[in-house]
């Protein structure tokens, strides 16, 4: 066994001793005891927080795919700047602001929450998606003519087979990324996890916060793990880097 493979075993699995130490110290403090006296609440919130989630990635996914597409094709890569840096100065704003903004527009509750999570899905689903388009080697899709293929044809069975990998990459980051971000809605009324977590600050009470914050981070370590399922599942064996081979 090398050194590296020896300072990354030691690494992992004091990582693990330290999520240990801190599940034994919060259950001897009964830090998870709201979960189980309040469950009705509980799963009420979570609930909220994957509607929130789920809206917003949909209605990102929707259009930064199919946008990330369309600025590839020929007579649209002239846009291609305006539109990345459009996605790109959404992404800069902070998301305390966008919910502040949004406010005086659309109100507070759930429809404010989810706008603000879609702004944020936006820019790792359409950059992946142009990213894994443009990296296609030209002699492929030039190959792709020569054989009669038409554009339709060569976008579905040579371009998006093959950028697979980097688009639910993307799809990935977005919506585990989300699930973070949904916290914030309890400021504007959205619901969610968030309510508990901003609660426990609030109150200075370690269990409504802990039982908050630890399913969010559950919540996207499952949902991250289900997602990297997907992608081998759907990404073509050519197309995945070499570790993932």
């Amino acid at each position: 066994m090398n050194k590296k493979k020896i300072i990354s075993l030691v690494v992992r699995y004091s990582v693990y001793g330290l999520v240990a130490l801190f599940f034994f110290w919060a259950i001897r403090n009964h830090y998870f005891d709201y979960i189980f006296t309040e469950s009705t609440t509980f799963w009420h919130l979570v609930k909220q927080h994957l509607q929130l989630v789920l809206v917003s990635s949909v209605l990102a996914l929707l259009i930064a795919i199919p946008g990330g597409i369309l600025v590839t094709r020929k007579p649209f890569r002239r846009a291609e700047w305006v539109v990345s840096n459009t996605v790109n100065l959404g992404q800069t704003i902070p998301s305390l602001a966008v919910l502040a903004l949004m406010i005086s527009i659309l109100g507070i509750g759930f429809q404010t929450a989810v706008f603000a999570l879609f702004i944020y899905s936006l820019l790792p689903m359409y950059r992946n998606t142009v990213a894994g388009i443009d990296s296609i080697d030209e002699n492929l899709i030039d190959a792709a003519r020569g054989m009669g293929m038409k554009p339709i044809q060569i976008l579905f069975r040579i371009e998006l087979p093959n950028a697979a990998y980097s688009i639910l990459a993307g799809v990935r980051t977005a919506i585990v990324l989300n699930i973070g971000t949904a916290a914030l809605a309890y400021v504007v009324g959205g619901g969610g996890l968030g309510v508990w977590i901003f609660t426990g600050i609030q109150l200075f009470d370690n269990g409504y916060l802990i039982s908050g914050a630890i399913p969010v981070t559950l919540l996207a370590i499952f949902v991250d793990y289900l997602l990297r399922l997907l992608e081998r599942l759907i990404v073509p064996e050519g197309s995945k880097p070499s570790q993932e081979l």
